[in-house]
């Protein structure tokens, strides 16, 4: 029977690297399987296809499981998180609560994603509902009303920025009156420190090793901000004011030793980080006129992918860039990856030498960046857009996919597609 069992358990057990939170495994849009295929079929047939409402939620997957938020506004507007199995698309669990959006432009449902560690899922909502759950049964272990306990002080567009987990607390930016960050016990939901005023973003904070400790970064509508996230201590910070409204998603992008950011309104920014004190040195900022005569990169919900010694990304109007990284100078520019359209998006993610982009017009992409061009090794069409994101050029895809188990999660505001990425047998 020991033989059996041990013949049987790999085809029980998951095979191949998760997809858990923001971004992927460590929140940087770097995706480590093998085996992965290097061309695409004009035609692919999903794995399986499950109906969802709308949301910009991007799904994420652990321990054979799949989650993703989505919002019904009728008969009542309530927000859902589902969780289903990753090989049928099948409900294992389903929560849904009343959530009236007041004060909220672009109401197709929830921005993000949720995220799965330790046996807990963790889902923000856009009023700013946070929950935990057991990650297998959808039991509740503990939630908070963070716009009741707050005041959160709403951001246009919503709560959108990802919370991140580190050393047992879920940090979130709340964008509260007298509490812009907020940090939480992730085993009973106990607040453990509070600080900062600033307004809020929409950029999903990361940690990162620097000068020898553990630092949060988080872009705020008001600057950059480098905290201790044990205690909320303010260790460094970057004036990077909003000029119009703060319109920053791409999350920062660590590369090298330095920090780089881009929003739609405030171009970008590159900035060192010190080797012996937790501080930051401004090397460059890009600022063009406006969001329509650029300098650099002005993303909206792209983060930028940076390699080598170039950074790559999508500039305002969907124009596709290399800048350099040692001075933010453009090196070339190409229009065929996503249609031209304000705010168009592409979502990147690293594989081995290639690059996996997935375009708001519900294409996946292969391809190779380097300063000498964006070469296109494959492109297909995985969904539709639909309108409830955007009713603008027949709709947008602009939910993050996941990547796991050499599978891609890709979802619209009426499905979630399951697609098998692994080399064909």
């Amino acid at each position: 029977m020991l033989i059996l069992f041990a013949a049987v358990l790999p085809a029980l057990t998951p095979q191949g690297d998760e997809w858990p939170q923001w971004r992927g495994p460590t929140r940087d849009g770097v995706w480590r399987e093998t085996g992965i295929r290097s061309e695409l079929p004009d035609e692919m047939e999903p794995r399986w296809s499950v109906p969802v409402g709308s949301g910009y939620s991007g799904p994420t997957v652990a321990d054979g499981r799949v989650y993703v938020m989505d919002r019904l506004a009728e008969p009542d507007e309530v927000e859902r998180v589902h969780c289903l199995d990753w090989k049928t698309g099948e409900s294992i669990w389903k929560h849904e609560y009343d959530c009236p959006y007041v004060g909220v432009s672009y109401k197709a449902g929830p921005r993000c994603s949720v995220h799965v560690q330790g046996g807990k899922a963790y889902s923000l909502g856009t009023m700013g509902h946070l929950f935990c759950f057991d990650a297998a049964t959808g039991e509740i272990g503990w939630r908070h009303d963070l716009g009741a306990e707050y005041d959160i002080d709403m951001p246009i567009w919503g709560i959108a920025a990802a919370p991140v987990l580190e050393d047992g607390l879920l940090i979130v930016p709340v964008s509260g009156e007298k509490a812009y960050l907020c940090a939480f016990d992730a085993e009973t939901g106990e607040e453990k420190w509070s600080a900062f005023s600033d307004r809020g973003n929409y950029s999903a904070p990361i940690v990162i090793d620097h000068a020898g400790r553990r630092v949060l970064v988080c872009w705020s509508g008001d600057r950059v901000l480098g905290v201790a996230p044990k205690s909320g201590e303010l260790l460094w910070e970057y004036p990077l004011k909003a000029k119009n409204m703060p319109l920053g998603v791409a999350s920062p992008v660590l590369h090298d030793g330095k920090l780089f950011f881009t929003g739609f309104y405030d171009g970008c920014a590159l900035l060192a980080l010190r080797d012996d004190e937790p501080a930051v040195d401004e090397l460059w900022r890009r600022r063009g006129q406006n969001e329509r005569r650029t300098n650099g990169l002005h993303s909206i919900i792209s983060t930028p992918i940076a390699i080598g010694e170039h950074v790559y990304g999508v500039d305002s109007y969907g124009e596709f860039r290399c800048l350099a990284l040692e001075d933010g100078a453009r090196v070339w520019e190409d229009r065929t990856a996503v249609p031209r359209g304000r705010w168009a998006t592409i979502h990147f993610v690293q594989n081995g030498e290639n690059v996996w982009m997935f375009n708001e017009r519900g294409e996946l992409l292969i391809a190779k960046l380097s300063p000498d061009g964006f070469e296109e090794l494959d492109r297909t069409k995985l969904i539709e857009p639909t309108r409830e994101q955007l009713n603008r050029r027949g709709g947008v895809c602009w939910s993050h996919p996941a990547y796991a188990y050499r599978h891609v999660f890709v979802r619209n505001d009426a499905e979630l597609r399951c697609f098998d990425l692994s080399v064909p047998k």
